[in-house]
């Protein structure tokens, strides 16, 4: 067509032009797979041949698609369909755009990234050349170090010798009292050989030392005290020890005027002999040497009780004796003084050995004490361990900085791997006491995972003693707090996401939610109660690291709570960073929501505890940092309008990122973020009304407006986060007060769901609130004229009877249960019983001869179904609740008189029941008539009876007739011992063999 609606005559067609439309229908007729068509049109145009396209320069198959397409989009489908694709292509431009964006970002990022760590690199390999120079410089010190000690015990040995041989000399010219003046000259010649002895060793020893050399300066001193005693003897005894002794404190250990040993609360404490002017009564070295040998004698022949006795003994000794291996072997002996020693004498032990410390000082404790642990670590006795563990923590302050934080690291390290539990928790105990005596941090990674390692334990003594003292500890000494919390949320994290998902199916919510496996679900609890636990020291150093401090301070709020308006609003300006307050709005907390979101509601204890973290910081950081920044991080999570305005536009994207964006994650904030929100943020004790007014928007507001904005009112999702709420009795006064409001509503849905939410409440609250609240609406709604809201009330009323057994609660119900039967529904009916059904094992006997009784009733009475479906149903209902009651025990009138009539009532109609349940009702019935049968067959032949030839389930057609007679002829003496394990038995047996349907007291799970 022209402009002007005029057609232009083309003439008529060409040969050529002829033959290219032939050879287009042939093409086309062969792709649409019409082939015989296209044979019949080959066939006809005989005149060309069109299996060849003549050459042209009109290209036909693209005109002929050209037109085909300029047709289709005349129409709207294919206007709309364009318009379509073109937002979608401008949708994809501008995501391209913003990836790119994001690519820009990331590289700048990753770029920042390899320089830091290039910078790190460096730094990693200065730090390790400067370690291996330190290494070489400790081995050389630790050579010459050996050589010193070499020097110095020779030095010790030939005094020794010396004063032997002095003592020796003295016992020979039989000295006495009265001839002490004439020997005096030869004493100070004496004393004056040794002082020349030991100036020589002296001089051999290297200035590095300086406690070697302190160790001479004191022995010479000593012999100058000698030199101006006038009781020669008494000094040369005090001077058999090999290192000085050191006086102990007078507000730790004291002594009487005679020198003696004293006890105190229990425990031994010796004191070093002290030098006197008086002559009479002092030990010598002979006298060390005869208690050296015979204590190790004495130990075993003296009773358990009375071994600590000897301590002074031992302690005096070991603290005298000259040779190092006859101190060994007594250290030994101290140790092992006790094979199983309990609390107290542990105690006792180990206030012997400080005290022992003190005196002998850090090379003899480093040399004799230490290596005794070393040698027990592995004892069979875990009492022995115990001790090792406890000297590591009491024993710390009285050896060298540079050994406690590699020998007795040590030996706490192999203490963290042992089998018992209470040695671990000794161990975690002592560790938190070794770390204050640490010289440096250099060891802080290490320790830092030896605390990981006892947080995780198995075992909750381990797990209590690491929370409440090695993790205060282990911040205080390390001052590391921004790592330990940052590692921490990543074991978290990683120990959700490396369980698998409850479903494989990838759009459905299950498939984010994690199965975990019982070590990965106590490694999560003990992680937040850690991270609860560390909450001051998280407010600490937030309020330590404030860049407004002096701003905060002159607040008229600042005596109120450190967080003050005026402070967040200087924050929410971002004029300054805040690293520690960032951390927790930016990395904290959406990992913590993050972590929720794994969890399935049976996982419900674990999202209690990062409730009570929430309710930590809430109680920690005030009222005010909960409203202006949790409560919009939370809001925002969940999809609903937040104010963002508080935070500085850093944090913006990251806060951001938390709302939901589909259908799935909708759910998934629903059902594991908004329990946090309700009980965690809005569940401190000062925003009642504001979690009351939220609730109610969730539940009443609106409930038959489907346009509605608010959260899936009343889906299965919101009866999930009403249950965990429930766990917290903080919480049920505001939950009963809105569900009485949906109790007097008009609208069906709203009553049927106030049914299903009282339902989930039952099992958290207490017989008061159940009579005066729960019961009271469920008579209510009981009473409504719609049928169904009144017959939904009937599965709350059996979980009632479930949890409570108090007379006046099952008076009310069988009132009420009277009702729901009085209306002679078979929908009433069925309900009835099957609720009471599954109450029978929990509820009180009155009740179970309440539904009894109920039941011979309704099966003395004529059937008036016709219908066979709902006779099965009815009869299938009444053998479950009979094999429940057969299970309990009844007492035998109603055996007699109900039970068994019941069962002979059920058994006339054959037809309605199933053959699982007739095989157990004939069981129950030859059992509790008492007949002869029972005996002679037991349970393996009932048993035997349920299965034929071929393995199926097979009945014997037992008549009541027949069972009348048995029960009639069989004499009383013949009744066999029913026992309840039996009949428990054969309930179970029967549940496995009848297919099971939902239970009544079931509520829809998300």
């Amino acid at each position: 067509m022209g402009n002007q609606g005029i057609s232009v005559d083309l003439g008529s067609l060409k040969d050529e032009e002829r033959q290219v439309l032939n050879c287009a229908v042939k093409e086309y007729l062969m792709i649409a797979g019409y082939r015989l068509t296209a044979m019949t049109f080959y066939e006809e145009v005989a005149d060309q041949n069109l299996d060849i396209w003549p050459k042209s320069p009109a290209s036909v198959t693209d005109a002929l698609r050209h037109y085909f397409y300029q047709y289709l989009s005349s129409t709207t489908d294919a206007a709309e369909e364009k318009i379509s694709i073109l937002q979608e292509r401008d949708r994809l431009l501008e995501e391209i755009e913003h990836l790119k964006f994001e690519k820009e970002s990331l590289l700048k990022s990753n770029g920042l990234a390899e320089t830091q760590l290039s910078s790190l690199t460096r730094l990693l390999e200065t730090a390790q050349k400067e370690i291996k120079d330190k290494d070489i410089l400790v081995y050389d010190l630790k050579k010459s170090l050996e050589f010193q000690r070499k020097d110095l015990n020779d030095c010790r040995a030939e005094i020794t010798s010396l004063k032997m041989y002095i003592e020796s000399s003295r016992a020979g010219q039989h000295w006495v009292g009265d001839r002490t003046e004439q020997a005096q000259p030869r004493v100070n010649e004496e004393s004056s050989i040794l002082r020349e002895a030991e100036s020589s060793k002296k001089d051999q020893v290297s200035d590095e030392q300086e406690d070697i050399t302190a160790a001479s300066k004191s022995a010479i001193t000593e012999e100058d005290v000698c030199h101006d005693n006038s009781n020669a003897f008494q000094t040369h005894s005090d001077d058999l020890m090999n290192s000085p002794v050191v006086t102990p404190e007078p507000q730790v250990i004291s002594c009487n005027e005679n020198g003696d040993f004293e006890t105190r609360n229990g425990s031994y404490e010796y004191h070093s002999i002290p030098s006197a002017d008086t002559n009479a009564g002092k030990p010598g070295l002979e006298a060390i040497h005869i208690l050296s040998d015979a204590l190790p004698k004495i130990v075993p022949y003296v009773l358990i009780n009375h071994r600590e006795e000897l301590l002074p003994l031992i302690m005096c000794a070991i603290e005298r004796h000259p040779e190092s291996g006859q101190r060994d072997l007594l250290t030994h002996t101290l140790f092992n003084l006790i094979k199983r020693p309990d609390e107290q004498q542990r105690r006792i032990i180990m206030d012997a050995c400080v005290i022992l410390a003190k005196n002998v000082g850090e090379m003899r404790t480093e040399t004799e004490l230490l290596p005794q642990c070393w040698e027990q670590i592995n004892h069979k006795y875990e009492e022995r361990r115990l001790l090792v563990a406890q000297s590591c923590g009491q024993l710390a302050e009285f050896v060298r900085p540079e050994i406690r934080d590699s020998l007795i690291l040590s030996i706490v390290q192999q203490l963290v791997e042992d089998p018992s539990a209470i040695v671990r928790q000794a161990a975690s105990h002592n560790l938190a006491l070794l770390l204050p005596c640490f010289p440096n941090v250099d060891k802080y990674f290490k320790v830092e995972e030896l605390a990981y390692q006892l947080l995780c334990d198995p075992s909750g003594l381990v797990v209590e003693t690491s929370l409440k003292e090695l993790i205060p500890s282990l911040i205080n000494w390390g001052n590391n707090l921004d790592h330990l919390v940052r590692v921490s949320l990543s074991h978290l994290l990683s120990s959700a996401e490396r369980c698998p998902p409850l479903s494989g199916v990838e759009i459905s919510v299950e498939s984010h939610l994690r199965f975990l496996g019982e070590r990965e679900r106590w490694n999560i609890e003990v992680l937040l109660r850690m991270l609860t636990e560390v909450i001051p020291f998280i407010y600490a150093e937030a309020v330590k690291t404030c860049p407004f401090v002096d701003e905060a301070l002159a607040s008229p709020q600042a005596g109120k709570s450190f967080f003050s308006p005026p402070l967040l609003d200087m924050y929410a300006r971002g004029h300054a960073d805040w690293p520690s307050l960032d951390w927790l709005h930016a990395e904290c907390v959406p990992d913590l929501i993050r972590l929720s979101c794994f969890l399935p509601t049976r996982e419900d204890h674990l999202r209690a505890h990062i409730r009570k973290f929430l309710l930590g910081l809430a109680d920690s950081f005030g009222d005010e940092y909960v409203i202006r920044m949790l409560l919009p991080i939370f809001l925002e999570a969940v999809g609903d309008n937040a104010d963002l305005t508080v935070f500085p536009k850093r944090l913006l994207p990251r806060i951001k990122g938390l709302q939901p964006k589909t259908a799935v994650s909708e759910r998934l904030a629903v059902l594991c973020i908004l329990p946090l929100l309700l009980g965690g943020v809005l569940g401190t004790p000062n925003r009642h009304e504001q979690f009351a007014q939220y609730l109610r928007k969730l539940l009443v507001q609106n409930p038959d407006d489907a346009s509605s904005r608010s959260l899936y009112h009343h889906s299965t999702d919101l009866y999930d986060c009403i249950r965990f709420l429930s766990m917290f009795n903080e919480q049920h006064t505001v939950i009963l007060n809105i569900l009485w409001e949906m109790v007097v509503s008009t609208s069906t849905n709203m009553k049927i769901s106030a049914v299903n939410l009282l339902k989930i409440l039952v099992p958290y609250v207490d017989v008061k609130v159940a009579s005066g609240h729960i019961l009271p609406a469920l008579v209510t709604l009981g009473s409504d004229q719609n049928i169904d809201v009144k017959y939904a009330t009937i599965d709350a009323f059996g979980i009632v009877a479930q949890h409570f057994k108090s007379d006046a609660i099952v008076e009310k119900m069988r009132i009420q249960m009277d009702a729901f039967l009085e209306d002679g529904s078979h929908e009433a009916t069925i309900a009835v019983v099957r609720a009471l059904c599954l109450a029978v094992p929990h509820t009180s006997e009155k009740l179970q001869d309440y539904l009894l009784s109920k039941i011979f009733q309704l099966t003395n009475a004529p059937t008036k179904a016709d219908n066979l479906m709902r006779r099965c149903e009815r009869a299938n209902a009444f053998c479950e609740a009979l094999r429940a009651l057969d299970a309990t025990d009844l007492p035998g009138t109603s055996t007699k008189e109900m039970l068994v009539p019941a069962i002979q009532n059920l058994l006339k109609d054959g037809e309605a029941l199933d053959p699982a349940h007739k095989e157990a009702l004939e069981v129950i019935l030859r059992e509790r008539s008492g007949g002869a049968l029972s005996m002679a067959m037991g349970i393996a032949s009932s048993v035997g009876s349920l299965f034929g030839d071929g393995g199926l389930l097979v009945g014997k057609k037992l008549d009541a007739g027949e069972i009348q007679e048995s029960s009639a002829t069989s004499p009383a003496a013949s009744v066999q011992e029913d026992t309840r394990f039996r009949r428990i038995m054969r309930g179970n047996f029967g549940d496995m063999l009848r297919p099971r349907g939902k239970a009544a007291d079931e509520s829809p799970q998300g």
